[in-house]
């Protein structure tokens, strides 16, 4: 069965509202699967158990398992498509820039506004794990977890239905609208972060539909979110040293942030550009 034919039988089915919020509620909980385990005494238990529990995650989400009425609707939301090399290429493209675009964002936001270390750090702390070492794998599992979850609640089981019936826009922004409200109860969620975070979900949005798939989007979020609690959330990459210009003027270091974020951006743009041609030739 193809996207449109699922697309239109689907949205004729009382499957409708209940595939979309299922999906989602799923995803959204599964997400919330590593905190769990990491308030488990053992922390190699739980690194195994959570990469586990993502492949596990990864197959159903893809269309395995139970339940069997849902299965056409879960390979159709997750875009599972062979990518070819170029698709590969400039979605890795996108996907690395995307990542660079909202570190260059935080960078100017707090060069802007004092930088609410405290905020930032409540609830990532990492003192109880046992060395340096593990705590980055402790950082690249919860960076994968959230990229994978994420992805397949917000970009794949929310904008994919509504983008196949209403328009890639509308989907993009309801899905983007949905991400940030996710994140709203965040200890580091102030009113200054909420454009970067909708901002954010408007380009994965946007990755998703032109690459035709969600992998692009999942490693751009993955890198993302593991330069977000290594190094903002709980400090193991190093601190951020700058002070807001109303202290120091506009220097040539924040000059520079706010260069790299266009420049990013520009690649992002670009990349997400040459996918949706390169998915049109494909079709």
């Amino acid at each position: 069965m193809n996207g449109a034919e699922f697309s239109s039988s689907f949205f004729s089915g009382r499957l409708q509202l209940v595939g979309i919020a299922a999906g989602v509620i799923v995803s959204i909980l599964a997400a919330n699967v590593w905190p769990a385990l990491l308030s488990t005494p053992n922390v190699w238990a739980a690194l195994i158990l959570e990469s586990a529990f993502l492949a596990a995650f990864l197959w159903w989400a893809k269309g395995g398992g139970p339940p069997r009425a849902l299965k056409a609707f879960r390979v159709f939301i997750f875009r599972d498509v062979d990518l070819t090399l170029n698709q590969w290429a400039w979605g890795l493209v996108a996907a690395l820039f995307f990542a660079i675009s909202v570190h260059a964002a935080l960078v100017l936001l707090f060069r802007l506004i004092p930088y609410p270390v405290a905020m930032f750090r409540r609830g990532y702390d990492l003192s109880v794990v046992p060395s340096h070492t593990i705590q980055w794998l402790v950082v690249v599992v919860a960076a994968a977890s959230a990229a994978i979850c994420e992805e397949i609640a917000f970009r794949g089981f929310l904008q994919r239905p509504i983008e196949s019936r209403y328009g890639l826009w509308l989907a993009v922004v309801i899905s983007a609208l949905a991400f940030t409200a996710l994140h709203l109860g965040k200890s580091w969620a102030l009113a200054a972060m909420i454009p970067i975070v909708f901002g954010a979900g408007l380009l994965l949005g946007l990755l998703a539909h032109a690459a035709a798939s969600l992998v692009p989007g999942m490693i751009g979020h993955f890198i993302m979110d593991v330069g977000l609690f290594a190094y903002w959330w709980t400090g193991i990459a190093g601190q951020f040293p700058g002070r807001p210009i109303f202290e120091t003027g506009v220097d040539p270091a924040f000059v520079g942030a706010g260069c790299v974020l266009v420049v990013s951006l520009a690649f992002v743009a670009g990349g997400i550009r040459r996918l949706r041609h390169i998915a049109q030739d494909v079709a």
